[in-house]
């Protein structure tokens, strides 16, 4: 097998990989209810230090403003997330998270968590520690798509 072919078949089951845990996820956030980019919504605004505006979300989760203002909308209406106006500027609004946000934030921990559990579950901890420092050295190579 050439170096091409291998780093094509690498290349596939990384995707593979990735596809896997984009499955297991949506099994395991169904019953929180919401779906994998609302989750990412969720976890985006429990990490800034403020509550962001509509188009600091969008640039975080690089997506257009009108699909950050549909995440927006199905968490408010889930009850996760409220629209609050800023308190220097009446005419921007600032999203922040409820307690039930909170408490859902938690359930999704716990969902990705069994999610990786179990996709993991075939190796050994220190295969796991051999996979997670080869994925880190990856990931903190140069982006060579920026």
């Amino acid at each position: 097998m050439t170096a091409s072919d291998s780093s094509a078949q690498l290349a596939e089951q990384l995707l593979r990989l990735t596809r896997r845990l984009h499955r297991a996820q949506r099994l395991y956030l169904g019953p929180v209810g919401i779906t994998p980019a609302q989750a990412r919504l969720l976890r985006t605004v429990a990490h800034c230090e403020e509550p962001p505006r509509m188009a600091d979300l969008a640039q975080r989760l690089e997506v257009v403003p009108r699909a950050v203002t549909t995440l927006v909308d199905a968490l408010e209406e889930h009850g996760s997330v409220r629209r609050v106006p800023d308190p220097s500027n009446r005419r921007v609004i600032r999203i922040e998270l409820t307690d039930h946000g909170r408490s859902t934030l938690r359930a999704l921990r716990e969902a990705r968590r069994t999610a990786v559990e179990d996709t993991l579950a075939p190796l050994s901890a220190e295969r796991r520690e051999l996979l997670g420092g080869l994925l880190a050295e990856l990931l903190n190579g140069p982006d060579q798509h920026c």
